[in-house]
Order: C-alpha cells, then sequence, then structure tokens
C-alpha cells in the first residue's frame, strides 16, 4: 500500500476526497485549504488571497458557514474545512535510464541554447531562452532534460493551453522512449500517473507541490499566466526548494527585455529559425469598415481576394478574428465560398478534432481566435489577421500569430497579413520586432543571405 500510495501522492496536493486510499498510518500532511491570516483568507492551494474569490455557503460537512476559494474552484471546491494532503515519505523510485533517441543536430543558435539549458539544469539557476518562432526550442531542450532524467531528477514542463501540450507530449514520448510522459490537461486519462517527464497545463500545477527538480515554463508571456499571479504562485509552489527554473519565449515582456539588454537577467537569445530563412515580415493592408462588411453579409473585397487566391492554388491559410461573435457570425459568410472552411475557438468542443484536420491537410481555411496564436506547427500556411488594430492583437500576440508562417524548411516563405481599418502602435512593433531578429540573425551568421 505504501508503495501504491507514494506513486499516487508524492508531490501532489490533493484535496482528501481525492484519494482513493485510507491514509491512516500513512506519511502524509494535512493543510487547511482555506485558512484566515492577518484578517485576510488565504486559498492553500492556489496562494489566492484576493477577498473577492472568496465566498461562504452553509457546509454540510461541518454544519458552519463554511469560506470557500472561487478562483480555483474548476478543481474542487477548497474551503475552510478542507483538507489538503501532501506525502512526506520518501519519494518512488521510477527505473529508466532517460536517455535522449533522437538523431537530429542542433542548428549554431540552437547549439548555444541547449548548451544553457544543461547548465541550468546542473547548478540549479534560473534562465530565460529568448527564442524567435519556430527557432526549434523543443529540441532545446532535449539534451537537458536528459540530463535530468539521468540525475534521477523529475522535470515539468508547464505551458498556459492544452493544444500545446497535446503537441508536445507525442514528441517527448518518441525521443525518451524508457520514459512514460505524463501528459496533464482537463480530463486527462495521465490525471493520476506518476512520472519523471510531466508535461501540463499551468493550471494543473495547482495539484503538486516541491514536486518537481526542474521546472520548465514554455510560453512564458502567454495567457493566461502572465496576468495571473495564481499561476506564476502555482509554478513556485511545484518547484522543489532547490531546483532549476527555465523560461521560454518569443516575445518577453517590456521588463524583461530591458532586464536581459541591461545583464540582469540570464538568458540566451535565438534571433533565428533553424532553417536559416528569415522570419516572414507582416504586410499590412487597409481592408475598409470590416465589421459592416460582415454585418451586411459580405466579406471585405481585399479579404475576400486573399481567401479565394489561397482556395485556387490549394494552399492552407489560418485567418484570426479578434473575438468569437464576429468569428461566427462571418463562417457562414466564408463557407459560400467553401463550405468545407472551419471556425475554431477556446470553448469549442470540437477544438482538438479541427486542429486535427488542418494537420492531416484536410481543411484548407481555418478561422480561429487567439488560441491558435502559439504553439502548434502546420508546415505549409500563409496567415491573415482581420481586424489587426483590435486591442486583443498586442505586439506579443502579432508577433507570435506572425511565426505561424514559415515554420518549415521545406516551405519557408509563408505570407502574412494584417487586415486592419487603422494602423496601431502594436501592429508597427510587431513588424518592428520580427524586422530587428532578421537584422540580428544576419548579423549573428545563423541567417543565410
Amino acid at each position: 500500500m505504501n508503495q501504491e500510495l507514494s506513486f499516487f501522492l508524492s508531490g501532489r496536493l490533493l484535496l482528501q476526497e481525492e484519494i482513493p486510499f485510507p491514509l491512516q498510518d500513512q506519511p502524509v500532511q494535512f493543510l487547511q485549504g482555506v485558512f484566515k491570516e492577518k484578517n485576510q483568507y488565504h486559498c492553500a492551494r492556489c496562494g489566492n488571497h484576493n477577498d473577492e474569490l472568496f465566498a461562504s455557503f452553509p457546509c454540510a460537512r461541518c454544519g458552519q458557514m463554511c469560506t470557500y476559494c472561487r478562483h480555483c474552484l474548476m478543481m474542487g471546491r477548497v474551503s475552510e474545512c478542507s483538507r489538503l494532503v501532501c506525502w512526506t515519505g520518501s519519494a518512488p523510485i521510477k527505473r529508466e535510464d532517460g536517455r535522449l533517441n533522437w538523431e537530429g543536430q542542433l542548428s549554431k543558435g540552437q547549439l548555444v541554447a541547449s548548451d544553457a539549458v544543461v547548465e541550468a539544469v546542473e547548478e540549479n539557476s534560473e534562465w530565460l531562452i529568448w527564442a524567435v518562432c519556430g527557432a526549434g526550442k523543443t529540441e532545446v531542450l532535449f539534451r537537458g532534460i536528459e540530463t535530468a532524467l539521468q540525475a534521477k531528477k523529475r522535470v515539468c514542463i508547464a505551458t498556459p493551453r492544452t493544444d500545446v501540450v497535446l503537441e508536445l507530449a507525442p514528441r517527448l514520448q518518441k525521443v525518451f522512449p524508457t520514459v512514460g510522459v505524463a501528459a496533464l490537461y482537463g480530463g486527462s486519462p495521465d490525471r493520476h500517473k506518476y512520472s519523471s517527464l510531466v508535461v501540463t497545463t499551468t493550471h494543473q500545477l495547482f495539484r503538486f507541490q516541491e514536486a518537481f527538480d526542474v521546472m520548465i515554463v514554455d510560453e512564458v508571456d502567454a495567457f493566461p499566466y502572465f496576468y495571473d499571479p495564481a499561476l506564476q504562485f502555482a509554478v513556485h509552489k511545484s518547484r522543489k526548494p532547490n531546483s532549476a527554473l527555465i523560461y521560454l519565449t518569443a516575445t518577453p515582456n517590456e521588463q524583461w527585455q530591458l532586464e536581459c539588454k541591461l545583464g540582469k537577467r540570464n538568458h540566451t537569445k535565438i534571433s533565428a529559425r533553424f532553417h536559416r530563412y528569415p522570419l516572414p515580415v507582416p504586410q499590412v493592408r487597409w481592408c475598409g469598415r470590416w465589421q459592416k462588411a460582415f454585418i451586411k453579409g459580405k466579406i471585405p473585397p481585399k479579404v475576400e481576394d486573399w481567401v479565394k487566391s489561397r482556395l485556387a492554388s490549394d494552399k492552407q491559410a489560418l485567418l484570426f478574428f479578434p473575438h468569437i461573435d464576429l468569428m461566427e457570425q462571418a463562417l457562414p459568410i466564408f463557407q459560400q465560398l467553401d463550405p468545407h472552411i472551419q471556425a475554431v475557438h477556446a470553448e469549442d468542443p470540437e477544438r482538438k478534432e479541427k486542429v486535427a484536420l488542418m494537420r492531416e491537410k484536410k481543411l484548407l481555411l481555418l478561422l480561429t481566435t487567439t488560441i491558435l496564436e502559439r504553439g502548434v506547427t502546420f508546415p505549409n500556411i500563409d496567415v491573415a489577421v482581420i481586424g489587426a488594430e483590435d486591442d486583443i492583437f498586442t505586439e506579443s500576440a502579432l508577433v507570435q500569430i506572425a511565426g505561424r508562417a514559415g515554420r518549415s524548411a521545406d516551405f519557408p516563405d509563408g505570407v502574412v497579413t494584417f487586415f486592419h481599418f487603422g494602423r496601431t502602435k502594436a501592429m508597427l512593433r510587431a513588424i518592428a520586432h520580427i524586422e530587428a531578429m532578421n537584422k540580428e540573425g544576419r548579423e549573428r551568421g545563423l541567417i543565410d543571405g
């Protein structure tokens, strides 16, 4: 029983009712789920201490008005009378050699970053990998992960989005065939699987405590991680006190960019893609009052020409919309051009299937919200943004969207177009960001031509 429970509970922080084993005489510690300190409520699971995110209810368990945390309610209610359980016994032993099975070659830029990751793992230090979209950040991690696994360390790769988990886990399983990679997200079948290599959404880290020797946070600038202190709390809570912390992003925020420039943040910069072609620079095209066009049941002429051109040449494409309602309103109009055109967003129950159809090249054009701005790769696509002036399209979002094109060495010349009703600073900064990376890549000899 002790060994079985250790595999189930080691490194985790779970509600007592989530544990299907008797806990009597077991090496576990119980924590009060919600507690009051200095007249302020705190959630032991997600770190929430915002009064507006707590509420009270008449509790059948304790028979009193009981305060619970609303912030992490989707993972099961944590209240004042809830008990969270963590393992205090020895960690389970996984008999895996952790060797890397990959015959690929790293580019010059990737190799420098790979060495930095290995050093961070060995020294339990903090490091930022600042790499352009399509630089091959996953491959940069391989040797560092191997170093950790062979030292019997436990590794976590955390990312804000389920799509990225679903894409990344099979790739890692392929190159680390002796390790049972766990993929964690809402509804995951691996939910209770113990693994030395975990790929997870940042939300699932609420269920862990001091579990990992190496914490890798992918797309550290992405929503919701960057905007949610509780998710940042979850990352740090899930690390062991002496552990490595590695951040990955193509678009660090302004503060981090300044720290890198001033030498105040350890980082490695990869300013070119592995295939040595430049990043596609977005074209900016005015398309008039595009929202009014859709209300009238029409596609703005320049957008329609762009779509017809892709359909005629059998070229796959993504068309990004700022809001779900606008996209769903526009979908039937686009389907008049091709009935197979689909749309996808975060709450779409068929989201995984539609992305799979794109990967299988069974869809030519997919309308999407910013849910596909990062973390997914289609080898040969063009990309456009409709309403690029909308506030949701920040510099970071536009750089990431542009980064969907030209990722494959076989098709490095994807076209990126920003359709707009007025240029914004975000659009101009995104273009300047991409041009600056291309310039630096050429100066460092990372781009041919």
